[in-house]
C-alpha cells in the first residue's frame, strides 16, 4: 500500500503518562524466585534492553481512561472544537472489553457529536498509524474535516501475569523463559492525535502520506491473548520469539523504507528525524544499521517508557517535539513494525 495526501494536517498530538514508575531494578526484584532458581544475575534485563524504567497504570485504570486523558489534553491545546470531530478511532491492543467498542466509552466521556463515526481498530503496535491513515483518507475524500485517533495501552496486566508465570512455573529453564522476555519490556501510556483538513490548521503539520509492507508468514512469532481473566486487561499472556522477530522485522522494515523513499522521493539525508517504534537497544541499533540511517536523527523513549505498543510511535513524536528536537519544516518519518508482521511508515512535514 502507498498513499499520498494533499490536504491533511496533524493539528495536535498529546500524551497521557501514568504516575507510577516501575524501575527495571524493581521488576527484577519481583522476579527473585526465578532468578535465584536459575542463577540469573540481577541487572541483565536492563543490560539487554536498555530499559531503565517504565510507567504502569494503577490497578483499576482502563485503556479508555488513558485514551480519554490523552484526548482531553489534545483538545486543551487544540484550536479544534469537539463538535468538528467527524470520526473517533480507538487503536490500542488493550480494550476495556471485547464488546462494545472502547471507542464508545471515549466518545461518551468527551461529549463528541452523535454524528461522529466511532469504532475500534486494532493491529498490534501499528494500530495508531493505521488509525491515522483511515482518518486521513476520510479527510482527503471530503467525508469529514477533522478526526481523532486515540490509544490507551495498559501494560500492567501483561507485566504482572508474566512475573507470576515465571516465578511459579518451576519447570522453566534459561532457554524456555526466552518467550516471555519481550513481555517484561512493556509499559503503559496513552496518546491522541487530532487530524484535520489543511484549512482548519494553518500551523499544522502536513501529513504527506504512508506506505505499508507485510510479511504475514511470520504471524506466529509473537502471539498474545487473555488467559482465564474476565476482561481484556487481566491475566494477559504473550509468547514472543524475540530473536526471529527482530531479524524478520528489520528485513521487512528495509523493504517498507525502500518503498517510502520511492513514494516520497526521499533519501536518508532528506529525513531530519526517524521516529521509530520503541522496543529496546537491540532493535534500534539493528534498524539504524540495516537501513544505514544516521543515529543522531533518532529520539529514544524506551529507556524511560519501555515498549508502549501502539501508543509508542506518536508518543515519541510528541515528546521529541516537546523537547525542542523537531523544528517547523523538518521532514519526519514515523517507522512502525507490528506483530503479524506488518510495517508502516508515515511521512510528515512538520
Amino acid at each position: 500500500m502507498t498513499q499520498k495526501y494533499k490536504k491533511v494536517s496533524i493539528e495536535t498530538i498529546a500524551v497521557a503518562q501514568p504516575p507510577y514508575i516501575m524501575s527495571t531494578e524493581e521488576l527484577e526484584e519481583k522476579l527473585s524466585p526465578l532468578y535465584n532458581r536459575l542463577g540469573l544475575p540481577k541487572g541483565r534485563l536492563e543490560l539487554m534492553t536498555g530499559i531503565k524504567e517504565r510507567r504502569l497504570c494503577e490497578p483499576g485504570v482502563k485503556p479508555s481512561d488513558l485514551s480519554f486523558e490523552a484526548a482531553d489534553n489534545a483538545f486543551k491545546k487544540s484550536g479544534i472544537e469537539k463538535s468538528q470531530i467527524g470520526c473517533l478511532i480507538h487503536t490500542s491492543v488493550c480494550r476495556d472489553f471485547l464488546e462494545p467498542a472502547t471507542a464508545t466509552v471515549v466518545h461518551d466521556r468527551l461529549g463528541l457529536s452523535p454524528d461522529c463515526q466511532v469504532f475500534d481498530l486494532s493491529n498490534a503496535c501499528l494500530g495508531f498509524l493505521n488509525g491515522m491513515v483511515q482518518v486521513a483518507n476520510m479527510i482527503e475524500l471530503g467525508q469529514i474535516e477533522a478526526g481523532l485517533v486515540v490509544s490507551g495501552e495498559d501494560g500492567r496486566a501483561l507485566v504482572e501475569s508474566t512475573i507470576k508465570h515465571l516465578n511459579e512455573d518451576t519447570s522453566l529453564t534459561r532457554k524456555s523463559i526466552k518467550g516471555s522476555f519481550a513481555s517484561l519490556t512493556i509499559g503503559s501510556g496513552g496518546v491522541a492525535a487530532i487530524l484535520t483538513a489543511d484549512h482548519l490548521a494553518p500551523e499544522g503539520h502536513k501529513l504527506c502520506g504512508a506506505t505499508m509492507h507485510s510479511a504475514t508468514q511470520h504471524n506466529k512469532l509473537c502471539q498474545g491473548g487473555v488467559g482465564d481473566g474476565e476482561t481484556t486487561t487481566s491475566n494477559v499472556v504473550m509468547n514472543t520469539n524475540s530473536e526471529a522477530m527482530l531479524e524478520a522485522g528489520i528485513e521487512l522494515a528495509s523493504h517498507c523504507f525502500k518503498k517510502s523513499k520511492e513514494t516520497f522521493n526521499l533519501e536518508q539525508a532528506d529525513v531530519d528525524h526517524f521516529i521509530t517504534h520503541q522496543v529496546g537497544t537491540a532493535h534500534s541499533k539493528l534498524l539504524f544499521k540495516k537501513l544505514e540511517l544516521d543515529e543522531s536523527k533518532d529520539f529514544m523513549t524506551f529507556p524511560f517508557l519501555g515498549n508502549m505498543g501502539s501508543a509508542s510511535i506518536c508518543s515519541t513524536l510528541a515528546l521529541a517535539d516537546k523537547a525542542g528536537r523537531i523544528k517547523k519544516g523538518d521532514n519526519v518519518l514515523m517507522m512502525g513494525i507490528g506483530s503479524g508482521l506488518v510495517s508502516m511508515m508515515v511521512n510528515v512535514k512538520w
